[in-house]
């Protein structure tokens, strides 16, 4: 349908599909028949914008950090960023969704360690919106730190924890000192909390994330790894907790104590002498939430007391 301007009381827009868009040049404006709103063509972005800010609540959570190993720390959180007033996403515009892994523990047994536990990977929103991934875990007994990330990564012995970001996590749990069988591994940060110190006697809590009800039922988010308390057994010496939000409890076994999927929960610190090692990072997640029926799509689409959710458990693209 062609542009018509009615005297000096409206300008009528060429109107058509989102498929039927002509080949863009810089100042064309349109109605988008599919969206049902005007758009215009951005020829610095080269895309297509809408006139209509398009309003989303988001859930961003990165990949948690790897357990470290000997005297391990926990790994720490992923990022964790919330927002249920975001309108910087245009109608029929495609985004680019990144779920972060999480890190890898800090591998075993003892004689084959080298370092701490891996950092967990960002997750984001297109170039909009960006969570950082956990910072590994200590590795105390081989002089390795925890390192920073979205949440720190927990210390261990007397060796540094890990700083989080601002606005995402809190810094790892920084270890008391002592003689053996203490030498505690201190518990990864978490999204609402900084990460325990471990202690004579015990390791170190992960700290704990942040609940959302985004998905229609609240959940834990973001939940730091436990530390390791050096040789001492499961049911002996009490190994630091995982963070509520998908940390994984510290240990001493030959079993890894990872973080939980789609969490962004840390890795759990183990002992030098398992070689399983320290626990894996658990994975981020992007969830999205708009009101109303359907009109966008991926990731996995539910309907939530008269809004609609897309759930990304791993990347993929989502298309306002």
């Amino acid at each position: 349908m062609p542009s018509t301007i009615l005297g000096e009381h409206a300008l009528t827009l060429p109107v058509g599909t989102t498929a039927q868009r002509p080949t863009p040049t810089a100042g064309m404006i349109r109605l988008n028949s599919t969206t049902g709103t005007p758009e215009w063509y951005d020829s610095i972005a080269e895309a297509w914008k809408s006139f209509v800010p398009f309003t989303v609540e988001y859930l961003v959570v990165a990949g948690g950090g790897g357990g470290g190993l000997h005297s391990g720390g926990g790994g720490g959180a992923g990022g964790v960023l919330y927002s249920n007033n975001f309108t910087t996403l245009s109608k029929g515009t495609s985004y680019t969704i990144t779920v972060g892994g999480g890190g890898a523990g800090s591998g075993g047994p003892y004689t084959v360690v080298g370092g701490g536990g891996s950092d967990g990977g960002g997750s984001s929103i297109g170039g909009l919106v960006a969570a950082v991934g956990g910072g590994g875990g200590a590795s105390g007994g081989n002089g390795v730190a925890g390192r920073s990330g979205g949440s720190g990564g927990g210390g261990g012995r007397s060796i540094a924890a890990g700083a989080g970001t601002t606005g995402q996590g809190f810094a790892g749990g920084f270890p008391g000192t002592g003689g053996n069988p203490s030498y505690p591994g201190g518990g990864g940060g978490g999204a609402g909390a900084v990460g325990g110190a471990g202690n004579t006697g015990a390791g170190g809590d992960g700290g704990v994330g942040l609940a959302f009800s985004i998905t229609g039922a609240s959940a834990f988010y973001g939940g730091g790894g436990g530390g390791n308390l050096q040789d001492t057994t499961d049911s002996v010496g009490p190994q630091g907790a995982g963070g509520n939000g998908g940390g994984g409890n510290g240990r001493n076994a030959n079993t890894k104590p990872n973080g939980t999927s789609n969490t962004g929960g840390g890795g759990g610190g183990n002992n030098y002498n398992h070689s399983a090692g320290g626990g894996d990072g658990g994975s981020g997640i992007v969830i999205i939430r708009y009101q109303g029926a359907a009109q966008s799509t991926g990731g996995t689409i539910t309907s939530v007391s008269g809004s609609t959710v897309h759930t990304f458990t791993s990347s993929g693209t989502f298309t306002a």
